[in-house]
């Protein structure tokens, strides 16, 4: 079916179900070879990159929405979420449906409710839905070599912006790192996050000091070097830190 079809058929159905003026755009973060990934769906309509969003339905809390949208339009499931940030500007994402009349639904003026969400892309196989031509993780690295429509790369920004500020109060990597992980490998997703390189020695003594690791009576096998230990988050401690903050960081 042609793509502009497709929108103007699913129009009046829309209207029917979703709330009018509410959208809600989740940033899914993961981490591979040492980079931040981003989760991106490129429509049918008009061949452009867009963040996981959809519309929040009339009998649906807004964070029930966001987890529904997740599945359906990705097929994430079982992801952490925090909401970060409300965005309003005026033709956000009206222009982005200009070659339509201004009935359309989806060309309505909506402001949207930002969340960010943390998954490790070696568990999900992306699902596109029947808007989508594909479901892909990004690199933050590759974004400027795309066409990102509406605000969604503004969003993005704000959404990274928000996982460096909340790196020092909260836990980060339980859906990020595998099971079993080295503290390398940790402290390279928080340099990753942060955008900089920290001293091996004080992030070390600081992440253990926190409580939330388990050392494993194992190492990682296979390098050129000692074989490093491996820990995996503790899940007791993980749980009440992101609840209760982080106090010795």
């Amino acid at each position: 079916m042609d793509s502009k079809q497709q929108l103007l058929d699913k129009s009046n159905e829309a209207r029917e179900l979703f709330l009018p003026h509410i959208s809600a755009d989740p940033v899914v973060f993961g981490f591979e070879q040492n980079e931040l990934k981003v989760l991106l769906i490129k429509m049918n309509y008009r061949k452009q990159w867009l963040l996981p969003g959809g519309y929040v339905r009339k009998d649906e809390d807004l964070d029930e929405a966001v987890e529904r949208i997740l599945r359906d339009r990705a097929g994430v499931t079982g992801v952490y979420l925090e909401e970060f940030g409300v965005f309003g500007k005026k033709n956000r994402s009206e222009f982005y449906f200009e070659d339509f009349d201004e009935t359309l639904f989806h060309k309505q003026r909506f402001i949207s409710i930002g969340y960010y969400a943390l998954y490790n892309p070696t568990k999900l196989n992306p699902i596109s839905d029947e808007f989508s031509e594909k479901v892909e993780w990004i690199y933050l690295s590759q974004l400027s070599e795309i066409e990102l429509a509406m605000d969604h790369r503004e969003i993005i920004e704000k959404a990274l912006m928000t996982l460096r500020e909340k790196i020092s109060t909260k836990p980060i990597g339980y859906n990020l790192l595998p099971e079993k992980f080295t503290l390398s490998e940790l402290q390279k997703l928080y340099e990753a996050i942060l955008g900089k390189e920290l001293n091996r020695g004080n992030f070390y003594r600081k992440i253990k000091n926190l409580g939330i690791l388990n050392k494993l009576e194992e190492q990682r096998r296979g390098g050129a070097h000692k074989s490093p230990d491996l820990y995996s988050f503790d899940e007791e401690n993980y749980e009440k830190a992101l609840e209760n903050g982080l106090s010795n960081w």
